[in-house]
């Protein structure tokens, strides 16, 4: 078990996306200025948890969270005036959620946490799984490629590990979609739930014409 300060959201982050967030409410300034004061001694890192009740802003917004979060690296920090900043942070571990920390002394949450193995799953699968997400991926962006803004620069990663996180980047999932992927128990799990997604999404786009709007670029405040 780790101790690891939480930012709950409305969004999901996953291993290896980037996320930019306005940082202005109190609470999540006295975190970002404790991560950055103690960054020599330990990685400017907290805990992303998907709100599974609630709001994002608010004392007291947040009722429940889901089980699964990812950890945070903090890579960049802009001061936009007053108490308010604008940070961007990139996905890293992904974690089980314990007991929150009643007795910290923050005004954040803190929780003691589970870090979660990242397994692979059948090796001979992997390779073939990966050819086909690759291969739904790019017939949706195809497809979508006037009506997506973006897609068409979206640079799909080559290893499965990183491809089954990277679907969100070319399709837009809701929450509950990208929830499940983070919680897949490895990699084939989660290729297998991409492509499925994927198809899902892009059979969609044939029925509305392709009329799609964009994959979200979450700007969240906190």
């Amino acid at each position: 078990m780790a101790s690891l300060p939480l930012f709950p959201l409305g969004t999901v982050l996953l291993p290896g996306a980037r996320l930019p967030l306005q940082v202005f409410e109190p609470r999540y300034v006295a975190l970002l200025r404790d991560l950055i004061e103690a960054q020599e001694e330990r990685s400017p890192v907290f805990g992303v948890i998907a709100i599974r009740e609630g709001n994002e802003v608010g004392e007291g917004a947040v009722r429940s969270l889901h089980d699964v979060g990812c950890a945070a690296l903090l890579t960049h920090v802009a001061v936009l005036g007053g108490q308010r900043f604008f940070v961007i942070v990139e996905g890293t571990d992904r974690f089980r959620l314990g007991d929150i920390d009643s007795g910290a002394a923050t005004p954040y949450l803190t929780a003691e946490v589970t870090w979660l193995e990242e397994r692979d799953g059948d090796p001979a699968l992997l390779a073939p799984l990966a050819g086909r997400l690759r291969a739904e991926l790019e017939a949706f962006r195809d497809l979508t490629d006037e009506a997506v803004e973006g897609a068409s620069e979206v640079e799909v990663p080559e290893g499965p590990r990183e491809l089954s996180y990277a679907v969100p980047l070319v399709v837009s999932l809701d929450l509950g979609d990208r929830q499940r992927l983070l919680e897949c128990p490895d990699t084939e799990t989660r290729l297998r739930l991409g492509l499925d997604l994927t198809h899902r999404e892009r059979e969609l786009a044939q029925a509305l014409g392709a009329t799609l709007k964009a994959p979200q670029s979450p700007f969240d405040l906190g």
